[in-house]
C-alpha cells in the first residue's frame, strides 16, 4: 500500500523557493543520510516549483539545464543510491504557481515522464486552475495517469483546502491532501492551521492523510516563507501538533545549518513514533477551552493511548492547569485500571494515575504523553 503511514521527507520550497539547483538537492540528500534524518524516517527528497524551462520542448517538460545540468534521471539515481526517494512538483492549473509549465491537459504524458525519471512522489498544486474546470476530475485524472505508469508514486494533492478535500480526495486517488492555505514562519500561522484542522482529522487513515503543510521548524525567519520566525519552544509545539494530528512530516528548513535544539525536535523519537504508529488511528479532540487550550487523544498500537495538551496562549501568559478525566478516554473508574504515563518528548516516566491527569503549561507550551493501561499493584 502506498502511504501506509504519513510520508516524511524534505522539500525545497519553504527555504529556497525558486533558488534551487542540482547541487543543493544532492547536498540535502547527503544531509538526510549523514545527520540521522533518514534513520529517523525522513525518506523523500522533494523538488518544488521552478525546476523546468519556462516552456515545453516538443510537448515535454524539460528541466532547466542551467540548474540541473545532469538531468532529472541522474539526480533521481543519486538520491536512490542514498536509500532515499525522489519527489517532484507539478500543478493542476494552466501554469504552476511560479508561472512554469504545468500538467493541465498533459497528465498522462507528464506522468510517464515522471516515471521514466524515477519519481516516487508528486506534489500536485492548484494555481491557475480554470474557472470552468472540475477540480475533483483534475486530481482524479492525474491519479489515474500516475497509476497507469506502473510505478508506485505517492500522489500529494495540494489544493489548499478548496472544496472540502477531506470529503473526496481519498476517493480521487490522492495519498495526502493539503487542507489549508500555505504556512509561514510565524507562530500565528501554524497555530491557525492547527485550530482550523483539529476537528477535521478523524478521517486520517492508511492510504490518505490530511497534510497540514510543510514544517517551519528551525527556519528562524529565514528563507522563502520566513517572516518573523518562532521560538524554539514554539517550533517544538508546532512539530508536536503535526505529529499528533498524523500529518505528513516534510521538513522545510535548511538542514545543513539548522541549530541543535531544532534538529533535536525534528529527530524526536517519541513524537515521530506517535506520528508513525502502526495503528495509524486519527487523533480526536477531547476539549477546547477558549480556542487556546486544547486536549486531544490518539489511540496507539498495543495497550496505549497518546494524550496531547497544547496551550497556544501568548508566551507571557502564566501557567494553566489542563486536566483530562480518564472517563473521556473510555477508561471508567469501575474498570479498576490505572494509566502509567510517560512524557513522549523527554522519555521521563511521570508515574501511575487513577481517574485523571493534569498538565501545567504556560502559553506556547505543550505536553504529549503516552499512557499505558495497567492494573494497580497489590
Amino acid at each position: 500500500m502506498t502511504a501506509k503511514k504519513p510520508p516524511m521527507g524534505w522539500n525545497s520550497w519553504n527555504t529556497f523557493g525558486e533558488h534551487i539547483n542540482e547541487k543543493l538537492i544532492m547536498e540535502m540528500a547527503d544531509q538526510l543520510v549523514n545527520d540521522g534524518y533518514k534513520d529517523a524516517g525522513y525518506e523523500y527528497v522533494i523538488i518544488d516549483d521552478c525546476w523546468s524551462l519556462k516552456e515545453r520542448v516538443d510537448g515535454k517538460l524539460v528541466p532547466d539545464p542551467k540548474l540541473f545540468p545532469s538531468g532529472m534521471k541522474a539526480l533521481s539515481d543519486y538520491i536512490h543510491s542514498k536509500g532515499l526517494k525522489f519527489g517532484m512538483y507539478s500543478c493542476a492549473g494552466t501554469k504552476t504557481c511560479a508561472g512554469y509549465p504545468s500538467s493541465y491537459g498533459h497528465e498522462f504524458e507528464d506522468a510517464r515522464q515522471f516515471a521514466e525519471w524515477g519519481v516516487d512522489y508528486l506534489k500536485y498544486d492548484f494555481c491557475n486552475f480554470p474557472v470552468s474546470g472540475d477540480a475533483k476530475n483534475a486530481y482524479l485524472t492525474m491519479a489515474m495517469a500516475l497509476r497507469h505508469t506502473g510505478r508506485e508514486i505517492l500522489f500529494a494533492a495540494c489544493n489548499w483546502g478548496k472544496y472540502d478535500p477531506s470529503g473526496w480526495m481519498r476517493s480521487r486517488g490522492a495519498h495526502t491532501y493539503r487542507s489549508t492555505g500555505d504556512i509561514f514562519d510565524v507562530p500565528r500561522s501554524y497555530q491557525d492551521i492547527f485550530k482550523q484542522q483539529v476537528e477535521n482529522i478523524e478521517g486520517n487513515a492508511p492510504g490518505c492523510y490530511n497534510d497540514l503543510d510543510m514544517l517551519i521548524v528551525g527556519m528562524h525567519g529565514k528563507g522563502n516563507v520566513g517572516i518573523g520566525g518562532c521560538s524554539d519552544e514554539q517550533y517544538l509545539q508546532h512539530f508536536a501538533m503535526w505529529s499528533f494530528l498524523t500529518s505528513p512530516l516534510i521538513i522545510g528548513a535548511d538542514i545543513r545549518s539548522i541549530d541543535a535544539p531544532n534538529k533535536a525536535t525534528l529527530l524526536n523519537k517519541g513524537l515521530i513514533a506517535i506520528n508513525q504508529d502502526e495503528e495509524c488511528c486519527p487523533a480526536f479532540l477531547i476539549e477546547n477551552v477558549g480556542d487556546k487550550h486544547y486536549t486531544l487523544c490518539k489511540i496507539l498500537s498495543g495497550n496505549r493511548v497518546a494524550i496531547g495538551f497544547f496551550n497556544i496562549g501568548e508566551p507571557t501568559e502564566g501557567p494553566c492547569h489542563m486536566s483530562i478525566c480518564f472517563d473521556d478516554l473510555g477508561i471508567h473508574s469501575e474498570s479498576g485500571l490505572f494509566l502509567k504515563i510517560t512524557d513522549a518528548i523527554t522519555g521521563e516516566e511521570l508515574g501511575t494515575f487513577q481517574d485523571a491527569y493534569t498538565a501545567v503549561l504556560r502559553g506556547c507550551q505543550s505536553q504529549v504523553v503516552i499512557a499505558e493501561l495497567v492494573k494497580p499493584e497489590k
